[in-house]
């Protein structure tokens, strides 16, 4: 395993009851970049054919889950574990949040794990006595429930915002026109403008111009709006068909 993989919180989900849940959480986990999932004794047993078309794609990951008998054996490599539960089990330990969480284990030295309940009932005692802190989404006190995968999303991708992670969205974002296209735009409405009496009185045209050039400067855009604005004006411009 890489340096960068060992970098990675581990994810444990302990006595997991469902497939769908499993391979959701999968997906959830790759998602936001994180690629090792252990299962402590799944309810249905290892590999489970309700898993796969639930990780939608996530297949690689479930073909490295690794089975644990305890809990015990599943972070015997970690030195920090968070264990996600809104019960404290009379267990006394620090409270934090997912955000605090992820910040937390990108300092510390060592492995980490986010370790995540049964379904049904969460996690027990001795599977939070293991952990170093607990970790609670702070939520609608009038409806506090939260399935598996949201919880591991949740977990996630407060730890991706440490990570360098792609956003496909801004790589299809223009950069705004230059301020030479602006300036076209606005000098060909100024033009439509003037001869419609639309910057009367004079006294008022100078600051109603200022007014305008800062609606059309604001949205940024790029050039083919700018361009298609244009086209707009151009015809408008022209006289109707016949």
């Amino acid at each position: 395993m890489s340096e960068a993989d060992t970098r990675k919180p581990v994810v444990v989900l302990v006595r997991p009851q469902l497939g769908e849940n499993i391979g959701k959480a999968a997906r959830a986990m790759l998602n936001f970049g994180l690629t090792e999932l252990r299962l402590v004794e799944p309810r249905d047993g290892w590999p489970n054919p309700s898993a796969g078309p639930a990780a939608a794609g996530a297949d690689i990951l479930l073909e490295r889950t690794k089975v644990y008998a305890t809990t015990v054996e599943a972070v015997a490599d970690c030195a920090h574990v968070y264990a996600t539960t809104v019960r404290k089990r009379g267990v006394t330990k620090p409270v934090v949040t997912p955000e605090e969480a992820a910040r937390e284990m990108v300092e510390n030295v060592g492995r980490s794990a986010f370790l995540f309940g049964p379904e049904r009932s969460g996690l027990e005692t001795d599977d939070v006595a293991l952990a170093r802190a607990i970790l609670t989404v702070p939520i609608n006190p009038d409806f506090g429930s939260l399935n598996l995968a949201q919880a591991v999303i949740l977990c996630a991708y407060e730890w991706s915002k440490h990570e360098t992670l792609v956003q496909p969205t801004q790589e299809d974002l223009l950069p705004p026109a230059p301020q030479d296209e602006l300036e076209g735009l606005i000098d060909h409405l100024d033009r439509m403008l003037e001869p419609k009496g639309y910057f009367l009185p004079e006294s008022r045209a100078e600051a109603t111009r200022r007014t305008l050039r800062g609606v059309l400067t604001k949205p940024g855009w790029n050039h083919l709006e700018v361009r298609t604005l244009r086209g707009v004006l151009s015809s408008l411009q022209r006289e109707p068909k016949p």
